[in-house]
């Protein structure tokens, strides 16, 4: 038996049905790169074959939050910055179910750092994107974590004193074991690389960086960019900690200064996933929570019979 009868079934799906009946068109101002996300993931899943059913897709606050809004599948709009606990919570329950969780750059790497970082550590089997577009978009424009030092907003009038986060080091050094960034104006490449997150057995993070003509006028459209897997400047192993490391450093560098780096950057094999690794420790059941959900006769424990007693 499944938690959703959808799972595990192998057919063809058009990328159409990934269009929901309610909000079928998105409101995201004309030019904004979000549009090349939600392209991008439809593509993805299509070619994927996941049924609308297998998919849960988590959400924060902010224009990306909407994602969840214009893609059919199983959706959660959460709040700021906890798209990922609610992702984590839904992955251990049915560990079958595809689960992606998104969020802008403000949302994911300052109001839900902490998470990011720890969910990255523990290695959760999840796809995280987020929309980098090195401002603050729903809230009107105000400093992100991403926006360059100098920057003027309204909340830093006379140009931001600090320098920006780096995302792709920041997941690598917290555990992430497949880290990428590519742009909304590489809709090929990003549907790839979404794919390869998505079957990645892990903690899978898209830096996605998405254009906002509205509140950050001043940002590059992020052309011309640069594939780094097809560019003999940038021959690195993705498998190597070290020389990706070098790499991710390269192109957080290099992106504040106008050339744009976009690509696979780290990929982590033989690893367990969290989840993985509580089953083989004997913490989590073999048969899913969500199953449990759909079974009558399913004798119901108490986290006391589970857990040894304190000595």
């Amino acid at each position: 038996m499944s938690a959703f009868s959808a799972i595990g079934e192998e057919r063809d799906v058009d990328q159409n049905e990934y269009t929901p009946g309610i909000e079928p068109q998105a409101t995201w101002c004309p030019g904004c790169g979000d549009f090349g996300v939600l392209k991008a993931l439809k593509g993805a899943m299509a070619d994927l074959g996941k049924d609308p059913e297998e998919i849960l897709l988590v959400t924060g606050i902010g224009c990306s939050g909407k994602l969840s809004s214009y893609f059919e599948s199983y959706g959660y709009h959460s709040i700021h910055g906890r798209s990922l606990p609610v992702a984590r919570a839904a992955k251990l329950a049915n560990p079958e179910l595809e689960v992606v969780a998104a969020g802008g750059d403000g949302d994911g790497y300052g109001i839900g750092g902490n998470h990011f970082m720890h969910t990255a550590r523990e290695n959760h089997d999840m796809t995280y994107i987020v929309f980098n577009n090195e401002i603050f978009g729903l809230t009107k424009g105000q400093t992100s974590p991403t926006s360059p030092k100098g920057h003027e907003s309204k909340t830093q009038p006379h140009g931001s004193a600090k320098d920006p986060i780096r995302p792709l080091s920041l997941a690598l050094t917290s555990g992430a074991s497949f880290v990428a960034r590519t742009a909304a104006v590489n809709p090929n490449q990003a549907k790839e690389i979404i794919k390869e997150a998505i079957d990645h057995d892990g903690f899978s993070h898209i830096d996605f960086l998405t254009q906002c003509p509205t509140w950050n006028k001043d940002a590059r459209q992020y052309v011309p960019y640069t594939d780094i897997q097809q560019s003999e400047d940038h021959d690195f192993d993705i498998t190597d900690r070290r020389e990706a490391s070098e790499a991710m450093y390269e192109a957080e560098s290099a992106l504040y200064e106008g050339e744009v780096l976009t690509g696979r950057f780290y990929k982590e094999g033989n690893r367990h996933s969290y989840g993985q690794e509580k089953r083989e420790l004997g913490e989590m059941p073999e048969t899913p929570l969500a199953e449990r959900y759909f079974d009558d006769d399913y004798e119901w424990e108490r986290s006391y019979d589970l857990l040894a007693r304190h000595k």
